[in-house]
């Protein structure tokens, strides 16, 4: 979804990355990890399209060219971690299931790498809006990452924060669920919208670009000011800016 619907969200990911002290590299080959599929059922496509995933990275590991994989998703990345042993289960290869374990154990979500590796503690840019924060289900659920995406919130400088009412609930779109139960899962965006006004935000922050895509587009038709945004774009914003500023007062 990044690569044909938001590809500014991969740009901004490898921008914050890089001015972060990190080398990144992005293989041209690579294509989806296959979680749709998988949720689907699907499981001998699903093992395709992870073998592909496999067959790009694990050599770039196991060669010592990267140390990590990281991905704007979180639901990506439990596909990835935490997935990827049961669609390499018993009977699937030594070999597949050596790297998918290797390769699972070395993909971490953008912010928890940002925080939990690189030591990123605070992007000390100032911003204007006012932000709450909806924590993915993947990412809050399967990962267990969610302070380290609030505290580089917490640290831009002059942001307000507000608390988001029915924060950990669903926004609605979960994938395919939102194909096959389209009715069940416009109400659960209908229910995220109206405690996102009564929040009073003006930003709307996540780690997903799936939910971003389907709560912008239920918060635009119900006529809501508010709108969504992935977080890579909003901190390398205003990390983009902190920059300029300390440049200038360098040049000074």
């Amino acid at each position: 979804m990044v690569d044909t619907l938001h590809p500014g969200v991969g740009i901004a990911a490898v921008d914050l990355l890089e001015r972060h002290g990190a080398d990144v590299i992005f293989p041209e080959e690579q294509t989806c990890c296959g979680q749709p599929a998988f949720n689907a059922g699907y499981r001998a496509d699903a093992r395709r399209m992870a073998r592909q995933f496999l067959a790009v990275f694990w050599p770039l590991l196991d060669q010592g060219r990267i140390d990590a994989i990281v991905a704007p998703s979180g639901s990506c990345v439990a596909m990835v971690r935490h997935f990827y042993r049961i669609l390499f289960d018993d009977d699937a290869s030594d070999e597949d299931r050596r790297r998918a374990l290797q390769v699972g154990g070395a993909t971490y979500e953008l912010t928890e790498y940002l925080v939990d590796v690189l030591g990123v503690e605070a992007i000390d840019a100032p911003v204007k809006e006012k932000l709450t924060y909806h924590p993915c289900c993947h990412l809050l659920r399967e990962l267990g990452v969610d302070a380290q995406p609030r505290q580089l919130l917490a640290g831009l400088r002059d942001a307000e924060i507000v608390e988001l009412p029915g924060a950990d609930q669903c926004c609605g779109f979960g994938g395919l669920f939102a194909l096959k139960n389209a009715e069940i899962s416009t109400a659960m965006g209908r229910r995220k919208a109206r405690n996102l006004a009564a929040s009073g935000a003006d930003l709307v922050v996540m780690n997903d670009v799936s939910c971003m895509t389907h709560l912008n587009g239920i918060l635009k038709r119900e006529g809501h000011r508010c709108r969504a945004l992935h977080i890579a774009e909003l901190l390398n914003r205003v990390d983009e800016r902190g920059s300029a500023d300390k440049d200038m007062t360098n040049a000074r």
